[in-house]
């Protein structure tokens, strides 16, 4: 703790999870940095790992643990951090079937750290951010009644690291957050954008599923509903079928083969058609969801974060690119090298960051207010 905020101990990071290359990155403060192998190791086991790692490297005893922190992707109705018992289980179980990437994962640490860990544990929801929707940003054109009946609306994704990052900025230009104007960009194997005016949301590009807006590794966002209509007649495609693809096969992957922009990128300087067109693709459809959520009006600062947003040079310059008239005017040496404070224009009406987000400390921060509020 440090002024009353969660501060970095120590970190894991699994790689490629089940795949034959996967590997375990741990560090701590204590020690430099050390990648191990977890060949083959599923989920359950990766989390195991990740804990006896932990404590063989002397970064905490578990009698310290006083509360477990957990993302959640989908929440359904959750506007706010929760403790785990049955029903929030049974909840987030429900919610798997709109977010099949994510909430069986996000579940499966949640069981082994019940396990492991017999302290409360906190769910801290990536759709709750969105909750501020205006009625008319969260209601889908459908029939009334059914978007009643199933609890059909937008509900948001990325919300705990958008949250962050707007107010991580809004620190650094020294803007109150119940003032602060922005457009957050979350590139990565996911990818989202925000609106967020006056510290609330007001917009975003996922809606009921991570399925919706950007190009993502394995996801292909926006897509006219009649394509699958079609293929499920074409090619006798069932519900699961589209699912998968949907799900795992589309995107970034659908396109080149490959759903790691790195490597795409990689061939597309080597004159790669397909990892070319795949970059065009991602950047446009950055840019169409960066450009409407201007019509919200002026906004503080536009910023890109996420493993693409935040490393990704080349791909910041291609979304923000010519769009002087918009107010946007990206430094192409700024953004080549980014200042500590992350600032990557100059001179411009509207100010372009690049922020690392720390989903981490807003889900330990959570966890922490969640547990003074209960004492």
């Amino acid at each position: 703790m440090e002024n009353g905020e969660p501060v970095f101990e120590a970190k894991a990071l699994a790689d490629r999870v089940g795949a034959g290359d996967a590997t375990i990155l741990f560090q701590s403060i204590k020690k430099a940095g050390s990648s191990v192998p977890a060949f083959g190791l599923n989920l359950p086991a990766t989390i195991e790992r990740i804990i006896a790692g932990f404590e063989s490297w002397g970064a905490f005893k578990r009698s310290e643990i006083a509360a477990v922190g957990h993302r959640v992707v989908h929440g359904g109705s959750f506007s706010a951090p929760a403790l785990v018992d049955d029903a929030v289980v049974a909840a987030i179980q429900q919610m798997a079937v709109f977010a099949p990437l994510h909430n069986p994962a996000n579940l499966a640490g949640i069981q082994i750290c019940r396990k492991y860990f017999p302290v409360p544990q906190v769910a801290v929801f990536d759709t709750a951010f969105h909750h501020t929707l205006p009625q008319h940003a969260a209601t889908y054109a459908i029939p009334a009644a059914l978007t009643e009946k199933r609890g059909i609306r937008r509900y948001g994704f990325h919300g705990t690291s958008h949250e962050y990052v707007t107010r991580e900025c809004a620190r650094r230009m020294n803007i109150r957050y119940e003032d602060f104007n922005a457009i957050s960009l979350h590139l990565g194997n996911g990818a989202s954008a925000c609106c967020v005016r006056a510290g609330k949301s007001v917009d975003t590009s996922m809606g009921f599923t991570p399925l919706e807006g950007l190009v993502m590794g394995t996801r292909g966002g926006d897509l006219d509903p009649g394509i699958l209509l079609f293929l499920q007649k074409s090619e006798n495609l069932s519900a699961d079928q589209i699912d998968t693809l949907l799900n795992k096969q589309s995107g970034l992957f659908g396109i080149s083969g490959n759903a790691d922009m790195r490597h795409i990128t990689e061939r597309a300087a080597n004159g790669d058609a397909a990892a070319q067109l795949a970059i065009e693709i991602f950047c446009l459809r950055a840019r169409k969801y960066l450009c409407a959520y201007l019509a919200w009006g002026k906004p503080h600062a536009v910023i890109f974060t996420g493993g693409i947003g935040e490393n990704a040079a080349k791909i910041r310059e291609k979304i923000a690119a010519n769009l002087e008239h918009l107010g946007l005017i990206l430094s192409v040496q700024k953004n080549t090298q980014p200042a500590t404070d992350g600032l990557i224009s100059d001179e411009s009406p509207v100010a372009l960051y690049v922020v690392r987000t720390d989903e981490e400390k807003m889900i330990a921060s959570a966890a922490l207010s969640l547990m003074h509020a209960q004492a």
